[in-house]
């Protein structure tokens, strides 16, 4: 970023001393003089037919700028559209410059937001099939707890039976235990 305004800075910096150049040119060649001068005297009948319509005053005969404030006049007008036109191209390319820079980052968020989304399809997957097998495995250790259980009780109940528990000579029962709800 900062490269390219300094790049700017030289461009305009370089142009001011063109603009001088043109302008000598323009007063000394005389294809450049000829140009410079028709230029003169048409942007001079222009302004005074503008004034005259937008003062309301009525038209009058315009008399032609003398040759040297023309070639003068045409010199200025040719130097100051080479310096508008050197600016008015950076700025332009400025403009084309972050736009398309605008234009990649944009690129760039849209390709990140289907590398996320297609992340988080697979990672819902990845969740969904997890989710199944934990089902499984759950029911497996719910019937292998209700199958341990079950045992347990036919244990304890055939070990109270069997006289392991007893209280002799005792009012006392022995309790009965459920395991399993």
């Amino acid at each position: 970023m900062a490269t390219v305004k300094l790049v700017t800075l030289a461009i305009r910096t370089v142009a001011k001393p063109i603009s001088t150049r043109l302008k000598q040119e323009a007063r000394e060649h005389p294809f450049f003089r000829s140009i410079c001068v028709e230029l003169a005297q048409k942007m001079y009948r222009y302004e005074m037919k503008l004034g005259t319509v937008v003062l309301g005053q009525p038209p009058r005969a315009i008399k032609p700028l003398s040759e040297t404030r023309a070639i003068d006049n045409g010199a200025n007008f040719i130097a100051e559209s080479f310096l508008f036109f050197v600016a008015a191209s950076l700025i332009f390319a400025e403009s084309w410059r972050s736009s398309s820079k605008e234009s990649k980052r944009r690129e760039s968020v849209a390709d990140q937001l289907e590398e996320l989304t297609n992340e988080l399809h697979r990672l819902s997957e990845d969740v969904t099939r997890v989710s199944v097998s934990f089902e499984e495995r759950w029911d497996e250790e719910k019937t292998r707890t209700d199958e341990l259980a079950r045992v347990l009780q036919t244990i304890v109940d055939v070990g109270l039976r069997g006289g392991w528990a007893e209280f002799q000579d005792t009012p006392l029962k022995v309790p009965r235990f459920q395991l399993t709800p």
